[in-house]
């Protein structure tokens, strides 16, 4: 067995972290046996836990959530070997909270991995989150609010606290040794599709374990007009239909299964002015990080945005062509799911009717009509009333309350 740790990944969101939790999720039980521990009874454990921590409100998750950090503590430090912890929310812990779960992971070598993409491609796809969390917050004043010196908007604080990578490792690494701080680079647009799970994999130490590596959940990103599309209809349906139910049908019929797949649009970007701003910020993260000597799965290079000549496509000035073509995609996916839901609906009719006419056969036969009639005998005569007040005392009941 291995020397009791714990794997601590915080962050950042939209660096394939929820292709590597569902990885570690299907795969707990092999991993338990090779000592590593992923504690989870339902996929979205740790998302719950890391909301406990913060007390975050989250469409009314957050009620579903209380307790959940303690709980997975407690699984950790009862575990004698290597513990993993993973959500990307946690980037946005405050120096309390960060003290708080540290503490109650107890006396474990604590081993810190945040996970970075380069600016130019974070910022699109945190507008994009929170266009995908019922949002209605416009691209311009998105990327105006985040360029805020002052950061005075609830956006651009929410969007510093989980993607400024040196105010992250300074805030989770108060306490903890460089040695002992890993950064995993997501590789730059064109690199083999594997090379960012065998980063994730030597640093979790999961590299020679059989796993496996196909997934059913995913995050995936959308094109500039289904962004758009869908921002309008948060415009639209925000104000009737409740979070439990925005969840299943938009965020994730409309969204992930159904506009993620029109791969031919075009795809989110940022103007170059945003282009060059980014740059300049992503090159003083990078040195700050160098001469910090941590742990590097990748290279910091990685961080760097890359020059491109692509064109920039406005989701709030789009092609209306575009949006339309999106909109008959969705469409025609609630048109299906409503067939599907109603096809349910009938199958579960005609299983209760025929089991309704099982009953009533039931009732029929001879054997049943016995039954009853001895069962009648026995409620009516004086022996039978005894043997039957015998019976029903023996199960705890009173004659009265039978």
């Amino acid at each position: 067995m291995r020397a009791k740790r714990v794997l601590l990944h915080v962050g950042t969101p939209k660096t394939g972290t929820s292709y590597l939790q569902d990885v570690l999720f299907r795969n707990r039980r092999l991993l338990a046996d090779r000592g590593i521990l992923y504690p989870a009874d339902r996929f979205d454990a740790h998302f719950l836990a890391a909301l406990d921590l913060m007390r975050l409100p989250w469409g009314g998750l957050e009620d579903e959530a209380v307790g959940a950090w303690d709980r997975l503590a407690e699984e950790v430090r009862r575990w004698p070997g290597t513990a993993i912890v993973s959500h990307e929310i946690l980037a946005h812990a405050s120096r309390t909270e960060i003290e708080r779960a540290l503490a109650s992971l107890g006396d474990a070598e604590v081993h810190l991995i945040v996970s970075a993409r380069d600016l130019v491609r974070q910022i699109p796809a945190e507008w994009q989150e929170n266009v995908k969390h019922r949002r209605t917050i416009g691209y311009a004043r998105f990327l105006t609010a985040i360029r805020d010196p002052q950061r005075r908007s609830r956006t651009a604080s929410w969007f510093w606290a989980v993607q400024e990578l040196p105010d992250i490792l300074d805030r989770w690494g108060a306490t903890i040794p460089p040695e002992r701080i890993h950064v995993v680079t997501v590789p730059k647009p064109g690199s083999a599709p594997t090379l960012l799970w065998e980063r994730f994999a030597r640093t979790f130490g999961l590299e020679g374990i059989p796993l496996d590596l196909n997934v059913d959940r995913a995050n995936p990103s959308l094109g500039a007009p289904e962004t758009t599309l869908l921002r309008r209809i948060n415009r639209t349906v925000n104000g009737f239909v409740k979070p439990a139910d925005y969840r299943p049908l938009v965020r994730e019929l409309l969204a992930h299964q159904t506009l993620s797949k029109r791969t031919n649009s075009p795809r989110l970007g940022v103007p170059p002015e945003v282009r060059t701003w980014a740059t300049a910020v992503a090159i003083g993260w990078v040195e700050e990080l160098a001469a910090r000597g941590y742990d590097v799965a990748g290279d910091l290079e990685d961080l760097l945005p890359d020059e491109s000549g692509a064109p920039f496509f406005d989701p709030d000035h789009p092609r209306e062509r575009l949006v339309n073509n999106a909109a008959l995609d969705v469409i025609r996916a609630l048109l299906l799911e409503n067939v599907r839901l109603r096809d349910a609906e009938a199958d579960l009719a005609g299983r209760l009717e025929e089991a309704e006419r099982a009953l009533g056969r039931a009732y029929l036969r001879p054997s049943y009509k016995l039954r009853e009639k001895a069962v009648s005998k026995l409620e009516h005569g004086r022996l039978g009333q005894g043997m039957l007040g015998a019976y029903r005392r023996a199960r705890g009941r009173s004659s009265r309350s039978a």
